[in-house]
């Protein structure tokens, strides 16, 4: 037995237009998250390998013009390797036991490396680039022989 429509309207086909419309409107935020998150895991693996080789470069140097020179380019390596923002890129160093001139022998040295990572598809109208960039920070920690800057 047949029962007749009550509405006048033909819904024959639509759930196949409305599933394409309702999936378009789901994978295109979808799509832009795992962009982001890309390019945000990108820059922290960046900072990252940063901190981790910067400290190596600087236990391993006999002195500390040495260090710094090396420390540089390093730094500079790694920030064309991983498109990092050399604007936004912060390095810092620091020594346990605390000690008046840093790096020194027997210390163990923490570098910090920090940087913004900016969204993408973010306009830079009215500083939106800015206000909406993701802050990452890494660190390493590197123990300086004793005999550091005696050869």
């Amino acid at each position: 037995m047949h029962l007749p429509r009550l509405s006048g309207k033909d819904d024959e086909g639509s759930a196949a237009l409305e599933f394409i419309a309702v999936g378009v409107i789901l994978l295109v935020p979808l799509i832009y998250l795992v962009i982001a998150l890309g390019a945000i895991q990108e820059q922290t693996f960046g900072a990252e390998a940063a901190a981790r080789h910067i400290a190596r470069v600087v236990a391993r140097a006999p002195d500390p013009t040495t260090a710094a020179e090396r420390s540089d380019a390093v730094l500079a390596g790694i920030v064309g390797e991983y498109g990092l923002d050399e604007d936004a890129v912060d390095l810092s160093l620091s020594c346990r036991p605390l000690v008046v001139e840093c790096p020194s022998a027997g210390a163990t040295i923490i570098v910090t490396v920090t940087t913004r990572v900016g969204l993408p598809l973010v306009p830079e109208v009215f500083g939106l680039d800015r206000s909406t960039a993701v802050p990452v920070q890494a660190e390493a920690v590197q123990k300086v022989s004793r005999r550091w800057g005696a050869e």
